[in-house]
């Protein structure tokens, strides 16, 4: 995915990002979250599938993107799909804003992991959307590819 691989077994992954889109350029970001939704991200409860990012006063939110109530919360426990905040540099930011601006291009989540230090960090990537041959030529490689391992 992105140049950080994961250490932890914390790695929640995107699998139709790769499928409907051309992931084009990776960027590692930290997230703002609550204490209720580091719990459940450490117990894998969460899930990036439908997740999308936009820019909201200069600032790059994720969207949808879903993480359990945590079991052990009190009152105190989160929305599951409340939008939050991404943390990038702004050397980053800008470069998103200004491909954004382009037609086609979106901003789409990866991968949802924990680095050593215990942050959450989220893989994101600039996309553009595939066309349905585009997407019949991912599946061709992708039997390929299973029937060169099937013949090994």
């Amino acid at each position: 995915m992105g140049k950080n691989t994961p250490n932890t077994p914390i790695a929640i992954k995107n699998r139709k990002a790769d499928y409907q889109y051309f992931l084009l350029t990776s960027y590692t970001a930290g997230i703002v979250l609550t204490g209720t939704e580091i719990k459940s991200i450490r117990a894998g409860k969460a899930n990036i599938t439908d997740a999308y990012c936009s820019f909201i006063n200069n600032e790059l939110w994720v969207h949808n993107m879903h993480i359990s109530e945590y079991a052990d919360g009190s009152y105190n426990n989160h929305q599951p799909k409340r939008d939050r905040k991404l943390l990038l540099n702004r050397k980053e930011l800008r470069k998103l804003t200004i491909k954004l601006n382009e037609r086609g291009f979106t901003i789409v989540p990866t991968l949802l992991w924990i680095n050593e230090n215990g942050y959450a960090k989220l893989d994101i990537s600039l996309a553009k959307g595939k066309k349905l041959y585009d997407k019949r030529e991912s599946i061709k490689e992708k039997d390929e590819r299973r029937r060169k391992k099937e013949e090994e």
